[in-house]
């Protein structure tokens, strides 16, 4: 076994167990960034049938609910009971991390293309970063610096071409409209990172995960039954709701459990340069699903933001 083997994680040629747990663990962590990534893909197909925001995240939610209900069940069993402390505290997450963020997701979706949506998430490290420093002092080192830099040329570059292009067909004003909407989005989630941290240790990242996203389904039940007929969930769609099945299944509930098994295996910093292959991924559906073009600016943009973010995050370990 060689040194540059050893130096990103490979378990020794002696380990044969270790090397096929690690094996797995890149398969399940690339198999989860695709699966992440085909969300935006299935929003955007959605869209098509004139399903509005509102409506079509309440349908997502309440097919996932019962899954990530059985979710934290599973991860709570022999645990000791939740703390009033602990309950706020999932109800802040679960609202941050997963109902806010997902709602302004999908309505900035309607406005961009899904590849650029994916391009902005992916600024995802360097928000949290910025809590960090905002919140705890913690003062980013050059490199970080850089790639944060690079990252957001990339951003900037894709995001001149939306307004030149008019966005999703829309026109240049709905394009930055929804550029923003998925930016407070990443910052929402970014959020939810920051202050997660003492609830993992408490509870489990698998048991928080199943409790704040039971908590984010609840609340996108009510908010479309406090602002939509419940008629308007009758009368979508077939498509809309097979296409909602499918988001709250393979793009929801199955890479959360792919991205946990990962981390299990191969560690949270080589399961997260793994997720780099995301946004190509949702490039290449969005071409070929979707239609939507692909430019010299999009590629030059996706080159960047994915340079930029393997260099914060190899160097922010």
């Amino acid at each position: 076994m060689n040194k540059a083997a050893a130096s990103v994680g490979i378990p020794p040629s002696g380990h044969e167990g270790a090397r096929k747990g690690y094996a797995t663990g890149l398969v399940l962590a690339t198999l989860g960034a695709i699966a992440f990534s085909g969300k935006a893909i299935i929003v955007k197909l959605a869209y098509r049938y004139g399903v509005d925001a509102i409506t079509l995240i309440m349908l997502r939610m309440l097919f996932a609910l019962p899954l990530f209900a059985v979710m934290a069940w599973w991860a709570g069993r022999g645990k000791p009971s939740l703390t009033t402390r602990d309950w706020l505290g999932i109800l802040g997450l679960g609202f941050s991390g997963y109902y806010l963020a997902s709602f302004l997701d999908f309505a900035g979706l309607a406005y961009i293309s899904a590849s650029f949506e994916r391009l902005i998430l992916y600024l995802n490290p360097t928000l949290v970063l910025f809590f960090g420093w905002l919140l705890y002092r913690r003062r980013p080192t050059r490199p970080q610096v850089i790639g944060m830099v690079v990252s957001y040329a990339g951003v900037l570059l894709v995001f001149g071409h939306e307004l030149w292009t008019g966005g999703d067909g829309k026109g240049g004003g709905a394009a930055a409209w929804g550029a923003f909407l998925v930016f407070l989005s990443a910052v929402s989630y970014a959020g939810y990172l920051v202050y997660s941290g003492e609830f993992v240790k408490r509870l489990g990242s698998l048991r928080l995960v199943g409790l704040a996203t039971t908590v984010a389904c609840v609340l996108c039940i009510l908010q479309f039954v406090l602002t939509r007929p419940v008629s308007a969930a009758l009368t979508v769609a077939p498509e809309v709701i097979w296409l909602s099945v499918l988001n709250a299944t393979l793009c929801t509930a199955v890479p959360v459990l792919m991205v946990m098994m990962a981390i299990e295996r191969i560690g949270p910093a080589i399961a997260a340069q793994t997720g780099m292959i995301g946004p190509l991924s949702t490039i290449l559906m969005g071409v070929v699903i979707l239609g939507e073009p692909f430019t010299a600016w999009i590629a030059a943009g996706t080159v960047l933001v994915i340079a930029g973010i393997f260099v914060f995050t190899r160097k922010g370990r």
